[in-house]
């Protein structure tokens, strides 16, 4: 039963001796000076008005199993786009399991990075919205 008294005791004494350096009141102090609280707003960044939202179109390059016809390259591709701008362009495999027969499609595609707002043309031009 003593010791529980020494040791609550030497808790008291050592909480009294780290806040006697002035830390601790020198904290409460600049809080009750700065006034209540004000909790921060949601940081939400704002769109930056000069870059729009971009999406993925594909659309297949042609290539067929052990080399049987001829793959377009993205760069002859993006002329089907006409005037629609191109960020990115990529060679992708869909993803899809394939027969493996020579002949048969690759399932290579290719991808193009574009403005949203000029999605619709892109699929009037036979293309397809790359969703991943």
């Amino acid at each position: 039963m003593e010791t529980k008294k020494i040791i609550f005791i030497y808790g008291i004494v050592i909480g009294l001796a780290g806040c006697s350096t002035g830390n601790c009141r020198s904290k409460q102090i600049q809080a009750e000076q700065a006034g209540p609280e004000v909790q921060p707003k949601e940081n939400k960044l704002l769109p930056d008005p000069t870059v729009t939202e971009r999406v993925r179109v594909f659309k297949a390059n042609g290539s067929l199993q052990c080399s049987q016809g001829k793959s377009i390259d993205p760069a002859t591709m993006a002329k089907e786009l006409k005037e629609i701008p191109v960020y990115k362009s990529a060679v992708e495999s869909d993803g899809k399991m394939r027969i493996q027969m020579c002949g048969a499609p690759t399932g290579n595609v290719n991808v193009f990075e574009i403005d949203k707002t000029n999605l619709e043309r892109a699929l009037g031009f036979g293309f397809t919205e790359w969703i991943r």
